[in-house]
């Protein structure tokens, strides 16, 4: 059956602390006919990411807020449905930044060719695209693991996580993960090869951390905040490098009136310890992406030294309710969303 309508996902209202269904809203339209010069795209697979959740706040962090009523923002596996675009054919895999929807129009600049055979599409959005190249330029840029040093990383079984353990052995560092409950501990520890891992649920969990770590915390990369900072603070040495990507913990703030939680950082802390932090996203370092990254991790991959884990639920109207669950913890492995079959294009 040939398809005439595109739905999207719009972002209805604004949350207040933690969001709810009604705070989106699926929308149909006509799929729009691509012009001279411009292609239609097919969205295969969208990506659901942490950050997304401050682009529905009111205004600017590091980025513009989505409006209400525009389609809510994300990376996208997609394929080229339609064609006027002398550089692109038609049946082409693309990584595209289309959203949540079934299908997009794009004048080609952005995009980004993906060869089925060389790779599971769904990579593109995870071990081997924005979350696998977070890990390696924060980690290598800011952390600077060097051989014998200990470096911690919250949210370990996740997908930004379990690279930045895994490229910190391939350095010759000592990882050690924090992971929720005792499912995602065991992943990051047998199927990873961390070299330990601390669940951040235990009633213990600073003592177990300390336990983990007795020669001290070299490299912190953060994704969490809140309690877990809390307990790897004091564990930080002298000289210790903190890559600040996310803070999770803190997105959903503010729900029932609740006063914001933060991070405390000590100056003094960081006089005395000679402390790097330094907060970042991950196009501060977009010159490395072809020229060392996409060199480097897809060898790591085949070689079986950074491996990684989906978790992809069918069906774009699905997509709301996997989104909160993401800012729960409730998803394994790099949350996508498969929106139509990869080997079958729509007629």
């Amino acid at each position: 059956m040939q398809d005439s309508m595109n739905r999207r996902i719009v972002l209805a209202s604004r949350p207040k602390g933690r969001p709810t269904p009604d705070n989106f809203r699926i929308e149909s339209a006509p799929i729009p006919a691509p012009k001279d010069g411009q292609l239609l795209l097919e969205t295969v697979y969208l990506s659901l990411d942490p950050y997304m959740r401050g682009r529905m706040n009111e205004g600017k962090t590091y980025a513009d807020a989505s409006e209400l009523g525009d389609t809510m923002i994300g990376a996208t596996v997609a394929r080229v449905k339609q064609s006027r675009h002398a550089d692109w054919k038609e049946g082409e895999f693309v990584l595209a930044y289309s959203g949540w929807q079934e299908y997009a129009l794009s004048d080609g600049r952005g995009l980004r060719r993906l060869d089925p055979h060389s790779a599971p599409l769904s990579t593109a959005l995870g071990v081997l695209g924005m979350p696998g190249f977070t890990a390696y330029s924060g980690l290598l840029e800011i952390g600077q693991p060097k051989a014998g040093d200990t470096v911690v990383v919250a949210a370990a079984s996740g997908a930004v996580g379990s690279a930045v353990g895994q490229i910190a052995r391939i350095k010759g560092a000592r990882a050690v993960g924090i992971a929720g409950g005792p499912e995602k501990c065991a992943f990051v520890k047998d199927e990873l090869g961390f070299d330990a891992v601390v669940d951040h649920r235990a009633p213990d969990f600073a003592d177990q951390l300390r336990k983990a770590c007795p020669d001290g915390i070299d490299v912190y990369f953060e994704n969490v905040g809140g309690q877990v900072w809390d307990a790897v603070k004091p564990l930080l040495n002298k000289f210790a490098r903190v890559p600040v990507c996310g803070l999770v913990s803190h997105y959903n703030a503010g729900a029932d009136g609740a006063k914001e939680e933060r991070a405390a950082i000590d100056l003094q802390d960081l006089l005395f310890r000679s402390l790097t932090v330094r907060g970042f996203i991950q196009v501060d370092f977009v010159e490395q992406y072809e020229a060392d990254f996409l060199r480097e991790a897809p060898q790591w991959v085949k070689e079986g030294k950074l491996r990684y884990r989906e978790d992809i639920v069918d069906g774009l109207e699905n997509a709301p309710d996997a989104f909160i669950g993401l800012l729960e913890g409730k998803n394994f492995g790099k949350l996508s969303v498969r929106v139509k079959p990869e080997g079958q294009q729509s007629k």
